[in-house]
Parts: structure tokens; C-alpha cells; sequence
């Protein structure tokens, strides 16, 4: 059985959609629907680029790890640089309590020391 179908392509749509907004809004609301509508669009993109430029900063400041580590100071030295330690003259040890410090966790050492 044929059933019919509405043979229209995309460009004939646009001219339908936009005499139906006609009909039901009238003339003399089409202008400020429009501005409405470019409005909202336009703080659509606005917060769009915002979060895109959030994005952009956050990983612009991300980590390269270009291979395994090799010893216990570059580990440390890669985790304080995507903590935002600096890690240039400090020992082993001082580096190892900032990162410490700055995750939250107390050194085993010193827990142990204090029993």
C-alpha cells in the first residue's frame, strides 16, 4: 500500500517552519521573537568560549610524561609540577613533604616516629 509522504526538502522546510511562525505570532511579534532569539544564541557562544577557555588554561598546565621514570626525585619532581610546587633547591625530602602536605597525607615516617 503507498502511503503519502511529504516529498520536501530542507531548504522547503525553512520557508514552511518560518510562515507557521508567522501565523502564530503575528507580524508585530516576529521582529522581537528574532531579538530574543539572537540574544540568547549570542550568550549561548559567550559561555560557550568561557568554558572552552577554562578548559584551554586547566590543560595548558598539564604534565608531560614522556616515558617511565627512572628514579624516585623525577617521580617526585613530576607530581610537584602538576601540584604547582616548585621543586628547583629543595631535597628529596622537602619535596616529598610538600607533595605530601599538599595531597593530604601525613609521612608513614612520622606517624611511625611518633609511636
Amino acid at each position: 500500500m503507498n502511503e503519502p509522504s511529504l516529498n520536501i526538502i530542507g531548504s522547503e522546510w525553512v520557508i514552511i517552519i518560518f510562515v507557521a511562525l508567522i501565523l502564530f505570532l503575528g507580524t508585530g511579534q516576529l521582529p522581537g521573537a528574532a531579538r530574543k532569539l539572537g540574544r540568547a544564541v549570542s550568550e549561548f557562544n559567550r559561555a560557550k568560549e568561557d568554558v572552552q577557555n577554562q578548559l584551554k588554561e586547566t590543560s595548558h598546565d598539564s604534565v608531560e610524561i614522556s616515558g617511565p621514570v627512572e628514579n624516585e626525585r623525577q617521580k617526585n619532581e613530576i607530581i610537584a609540577k602538576s601540584l604547582g610546587i616548585r621543586a628547583e633547591g629543595k631535597t628529596n625530602e622537602e619535596l616529598q613533604r610538600l607533595i605530601d602536605d599538599r595531597i593530604g597525607k601525613k609521612r608513614i615516617d612520622d606517624s611511625e616516629s611518633q609511636n
